[in-house]
This record gives C-alpha cells, sequence and structure tokens, in this order.
C-alpha cells in the first residue's frame, strides 16, 4: 500500500499526539476534516493503522521481568501449542519463527520465581519439546514505528517527484 507525504504527516501525529481529536489534527495538517477522516479511513481499511487503545506498562502493572521465551515444537502441533499460549496470560506476543525454535514468545512476569512458574506451565504444553529463555535486561530500543513511518514517506516523496528513479536518493 502506498504511503504519501500526507499521510506520513498523519500517521506521525497519530504517534505524537494520539489523544487529539480529528477536527484539530485537522487545522494542524490544514486539510478538511472530511479529507483526513477519508485518510485515517484508508489506513485502518488496508491495515497501516490497527489499534487506537493505550500503550499499557507491564512492569507497571506488577510484572517488570521481561523474557523471551523460545518453544522448540512437535511437528504437527505448532497451531494447538499456539492456541494454548493464548490461556498464559503472561504471554503478551508469540510468534512462530525460523531458526532454533518453532514459537518465540515474550513473557512477563512479577519476579524470577514466577517466570520459572511459566516457564514450567509452557514446558507442560501437549507438543513442546523444549523451552530456551532469554532475559531481558534493559530495553535498548522501545517498541517504535516512526522512524519507518518516515523513512516510508521520504521514499513516497522520492517516487512523486518528477525525474525521481527507483531506488534513488
Amino acid at each position: 500500500m502506498a504511503v504519501d507525504a500526507l499521510d506520513t504527516r498523519i500517521l506521525r501525529l497519530l504517534i505524537e499526539q494520539p489523544r487529539t481529536s480529528v477536527r484539530e489534527y485537522a487545522r494542524i495538517l490544514g486539510v478538511a476534516r472530511g479529507t483526513l477522516q477519508a485518510r485515517l479511513d484508508r489506513l485502518e481499511r488496508d491495515g497501516v493503522i490497527t489499534g487506537t487503545g493505550p500503550t499499557l506498562s507491564p512492569a507497571a502493572l506488577g510484572h517488570p521481568v521481561l523474557a523471551f521465551v523460545h518453544l522448540e515444537v512437535t511437528q504437527g502441533h505448532l497451531v494447538e501449542v499456539g492456541d494454548a499460549l493464548a490461556a498464559v496470560p503472561e504471554i503478551i506476543e508469540a510468534f512462530s519463527t525460523t531458526g532454533g525454535g518453532d514459537l518465540l514468545t515474550r513473557v512477563v512476569a512479577r519476579d524470577a520465581g514466577h517466570l520459572e512458574d511459566v516457564i514450567q506451565r509452557l514446558i507442560q504444553l501437549p507438543g513442546v519439546v523444549r523451552t530456551r529463555t532469554d532475559v531481558a535486561l534493559r530495553e535498548r530500543v522501545a517498541h517504535r514505528v516512526l522512524p519507518l513511518v518516515e523513512s516510508v514517506g521520504r521514499a513516497a516523496g522520492d517516487r512523486d517527484r518528477p525525474g525521481s528513479a527507483p531506488g534513488r536518493g
């Protein structure tokens, strides 16, 4: 899906000022409210905007320990194990992966003992062969999308300029 310069400016505002009204976004951007709403609707329909809720901190909810648990799964059981992971509240994300494991989970816990309890629960799931855990020490780059949005916007601007060759700039 093509994201142009206006889309990029809209996405930047949504990231930087998430509680602002559509009317105020339109004023800031200097576009009609209907134009802005149409753009927002298209960005949602195309899956660029996937949510509008608040970002919550597991640490502030009493779960400051973060670990990445890799699960190796018996062939043919990936779907069942994936479904079972959804029943574990401490798993805040899970992905199918290539490489050394079949699933990568992002797990939060109250403390090291609680993390061990969660891992033991995962090991007991039917179809899980083994786990490998990496405990996060400190977040170095927080989850972010704005640099990617800006990069895509710059690339779209390069494509839109007359005489611009693809891949240049």
